[in-house]
């Protein structure tokens, strides 16, 4: 079992800690040597003290095409950390507009006309297919689930001046039915990964599975809210204290032990 340490970007709209990832833009090397190479997934917390620009990612073979061979596409979901009482979300376009009536709106400043907005508060969850458009607005603290990926096609900038990639981001929108912005159900799963809350009152135990040993075999803990919690291996026989917004990495056929009471969303990658 190894705790990871967050490494911290620092951006113009707040900051994102890289919690769990052997992404090349930022590695924990720890993390890469202990489970034995590249981790599919990449763990984020987000502060987001002002609204993220208006974004969208490739889907796998987009990112190929778009970027090379050894790209992956960038599919994400967030889990709401923290929300001020009127944080929203951008959560896709509105129906009916085509690409050359969005660039357009671009170009003209006007493409908050066309996008979706959704209020959100603490406990949400909110999935993020490939080809999504989407932003995270001022005054929310999320943690992200998503493709090991850091290819972002920027589509608006509220002004801000910084570059924006409209033939990219608009080649790979996709208009597809999205799922409601909910309270996490207890449950989730898409081709990339899996989660799960875990309630724990007392103690809760749990065996790593170890199918071939590699990499995407690793699970991940991360601590949502703890309450004198403790957790340890089945080689310790006492536990160390757990703090909210820690990540655990859990190595194939490790057991480990989380004792006391506590919220835990248990990440595995597919």
């Amino acid at each position: 079992m190894l705790k990871l340490n967050p490494i911290k970007s620092d951006k113009i709209w707040g900051y994102e800690l890289w919690i769990a990832s052997t992404h090349p833009h930022g590695c924990q090397d720890e993390f890469k040597k202990a489970c034995g190479g590249d981790y599919p997934l990449l763990v984020k917390v987000i502060q987001a003290n002002d609204t993220l620009s208006i974004q969208v990612h490739p889907d796998d073979d987009l990112a190929v095409k778009l970027e090379g061979e050894g790209n992956r596409g960038k599919t994400e979901c967030w889990y709401v950390l923290d929300a001020a009482p009127d944080a929203k979300l951008v959560y896709g376009i509105k129906e009916g507009y085509s690409n050359e009536v969005l660039a357009k709106a671009i170009t003209e400043n006007k493409l908050e006309e066309y996008l979706e907005f959704v209020n959100v508060k603490k406990g949400d969850f909110i999935f993020i297919p490939a080809g999504t458009v989407h932003a995270i607005g001022a005054g929310l603290r999320l943690m992200e689930v998503q493709q090991s990926c850091d290819l972002t096609y920027r589509l608006y900038d509220w002004g801000r001046g910084r570059e924006v990639h409209i033939e990219k981001g608009l080649a790979v929108i996709k208009r597809e039915k999205m799922i409601p912005v909910a309270p996490f159900p207890g449950h989730f799963e898409c081709e990339y990964f899996e989660l799960d809350t875990i309630n724990v009152k007392g103690g809760w135990s749990m065996l790593c599975s170890n199918n071939d040993g590699g990499a995407k075999d690793t699970q991940l803990l991360y601590v949502i809210s703890e309450n004198k919690a403790v957790i340890r291996t089945s080689n310790e026989k006492v536990g160390k204290p757990i703090a909210a917004e820690e990540i655990y990495a859990v190595m194939p056929s490790e057991k480990i032990t989380v004792e006391g009471t506590a919220q835990i969303m248990k990440i595995i990658a597919k």
